[in-house]
């Protein structure tokens, strides 16, 4: 009997049409090096040498992030993003910038760090405005859920942090939630922090009158589960 295939994961992710400019096509098709391949084993050291590295996990449009490893070069950021146009914004601010600590990746992020980042090599975490998946129904989808929020406390060093922001007032109740849950990460809501850029998205929150609420989290001692 042949072997039944696996069911495909769960997206954390809607999947976005976009239309590519002429400066976004420019920019992936030049096979850029800074444009990292999604399945491929991550050497970090060779990329960055010994600047700690820290994931974002979805960057939109990318100017928040470039504007974040500009005021930051005593860090290394590594960009996870599935939006090709966002994508190709970001990699062509690298040049316009003279960016030497940004790497760009198109793919699942949650693919990434399970395939191609080794145990405890990331100094930090960024999730600024994940989906939040309103619908009961597609709350599995959340970023922030046991199994995702495991996964990155394994590829995150201890004393290392995970920073969190959200619009949207359910969805903050279940990041506090959810991590109350977990060993691994000890913290809570917080102010602002003034080194976050204000986002896109967040921008929008603001029009709409939302409140921004930010986490952040700094991953414990505790043994995790080795995935």
């Amino acid at each position: 009997m042949p072997a039944q295939s696996e069911h495909p994961p769960i997206r954390t992710y809607k999947p976005r049409r976009g239309r590519i400019t002429a400066r976004q096509a420019r920019t992936l098709d030049a096979r850029h090096p800074r444009l990292l391949p999604a399945d491929a084993p991550i050497d970090l050291a060779a990329l960055f040498g010994d600047l700690p590295v820290i994931c974002e996990i979805g960057f939109g449009t990318g100017v928040t992030t470039a504007l974040m490893a500009r005021d930051r070069p005593d860090l290394a950021f590594l960009a996870i993003d599935v939006h090709t146009p966002g994508v190709g914004d970001l990699v062509a601010r690298i040049d316009e910038d003279g960016l030497t600590n940004l790497c760009v990746i198109e793919g699942d992020a949650i693919a990434v760090l399970r395939d191609c980042i080794d145990a405890g090599a990331l100094a930090g975490v960024r999730s600024f405005f994940p989906d939040p998946w309103p619908k009961a129904r597609h709350h599995k989808r959340r970023l922030v859920q046991h199994e995702r929020i495991q996964l990155i406390a394994s590829r995150v060093r201890a004393g290392g942090t995970w920073d969190l922001a959200t619009d949207w007032a359910p969805y903050a109740e279940h990041i506090e939630a959810q991590m109350a849950l977990e060993p691994q990460w000890q913290g809570g809501c917080v102010p602002r922090p003034d080194w976050r850029p204000v986002t896109h998205y967040e921008s929008l929150g603001l029009e709409q009158g939302r409140a921004i609420r930010d986490f952040r989290y700094v991953r414990t001692q505790v043994p995790h589960t080795t995935i």
